[in-house]
């Protein structure tokens, strides 16, 4: 029985055609004693039909209902003489009762009015007894009122919990694609940070090596010697990056920062041909790995771009410094023979903008700013967790 009860809440129409059949069955049972069976059976069976539709036309269905219920009364005193009802005027208790859950209050208003009007003919007809009749139909129209306002409240509740799920997940999908995409940028940032500053030192170098070749072999030599350790050593760091972006691990023997990453960076710019002075202030090497690394790569792409644009003669200083909550990284250089940097005026370079994208995930500020003889200026503000 439960079952039943559960499958047909799952489908309103085919419980409604069930009442609606229950109805014609009485109105049909009822019937022959009336004087005009036929008649009698019509009017019964056209305040029944209503009830199929009415969920999806609460409004129609239910002034239809209580239009022909009008009809049943003016029937009953002119042909039957008030000597039989149509149990087909029950429905009208449903009929208030979808009113006032599927539609309006006010179309309820209107609906008892019109009902105050179907009593009254009854009463005036069909020599109902008043007010005993109506007091005891106007106890069950406020019981279908209020049992409709109570479910009509519940309905409400369910359909703002139903939107509050679609919201959350609609929410919940803009957050795992948002997720996918800073994923992404992590990763490509990460990747340009390690292939970038590598190939982009390797190249000077081979440029180098290509002009020294026959008139200093010993230079090109050098030069080739540090091609072939900045490779060994993009090597090194593009396997440690891919293992943190599989893995996730944030371990020493994943991450190259601190101290000593910093002086590797610098020392390997160094060989590149770019003077380097290091300079670190506070304990940097206690620093969390994301923003530790963070560092790194600041000063990574800033002496890269010293290395590529500043031209010959160029030097550069690096200032990294701790205090009890934010470390402060700044890269200046002198530039060399005033070629011009991409960037320089608007900051519109790729190294600039994944800079600022990564010290932004941190957290942080970036300032880029021109120094006097073609120089050039990157300060960074991380915020330690």
């Amino acid at each position: 029985m439960h079952r039943f009860s559960m499958w047909l809440r799952d489908q309103p129409r085919i419980a409604d055609i069930l009442i609606a059949s229950v109805f014609v069955i009485l109105e049909a049972a009822s019937a022959p004693r009336s004087n005009t069976p036929w008649l009698f059976f019509a009017v019964g069976l056209a305040m029944c039909l209503p009830m199929v539709c009415r969920r999806e036309l609460p409004v129609l269905s239910s002034f239809a209902i209580l239009l022909f219920s009008w009809l049943s009364t003016l029937q009953l005193h002119l042909v039957d003489h008030d000597q039989i009802g149509h149990p087909a005027s029950l429905l009208l208790i449903v009929a208030l009762y979808t009113l006032v859950v599927n539609s309006s209050r006010g179309w309820g208003v209107v609906f008892v009015l019109g009902l105050v009007v179907d009593t009254a003919l009854k009463g005036m007809l069909l020599g109902y007894e008043m007010p005993a009749t109506a007091l005891y139909l106007a106890f069950f129209y406020a019981i279908a009122w209020l049992v409709a306002e109570a479910l009509a409240v519940r309905h409400r509740h369910h359909e703002e919990i139903a939107a509050r799920l679609e919201v959350a997940e609609i929410e919940r999908d803009r957050r795992a694609e948002d997720a996918v995409a800073a994923e992404r940028t992590r990763i490509a940032r990460e990747l340009h940070d390690v292939v970038a500053h590598s190939v982009s030192v390797m190249i000077v170098q081979a440029e180098g090596a290509s002009y020294a070749v026959r008139t200093h072999p010993e230079l090109a030599e050098q030069a080739l010697r540090t091609v072939a350790s900045t490779g060994r050593e993009a090597l090194t760091e593009l396997r440690r990056t891919l293992s943190l972006l599989r893995t996730d691990n944030s371990t020493d023997e994943v991450l190259d920062y601190g101290t000593a990453g910093l002086a590797r960076t610098s020392q390997l710019m160094r060989d590149a041909g770019l003077p380097v002075e290091l300079e670190i202030t506070g304990d940097v090497d206690s620093i969390g790995p994301a923003v530790g690394l963070g560092i790194k790569r600041i000063v990574q792409e800033s002496l890269t771009n010293v290395l590529r644009h500043a031209g010959d003669g160029a030097r550069a200083t690096v200032v990294v410094r701790r205090d009890a909550d934010t470390a402060y990284v700044t890269i200046s250089d002198q530039g060399g023979n005033g070629m011009t940097r991409p960037g320089h005026d608007h900051g519109s370079g790729n190294g600039i903008v994944g800079m600022r994208e990564r010290v932004a995930v941190l957290g942080g500020t970036l300032e880029t700013s021109v120094l006097p003889g073609d120089g050039w200026r990157v300060h960074a503000a991380l915020p330690i967790d």
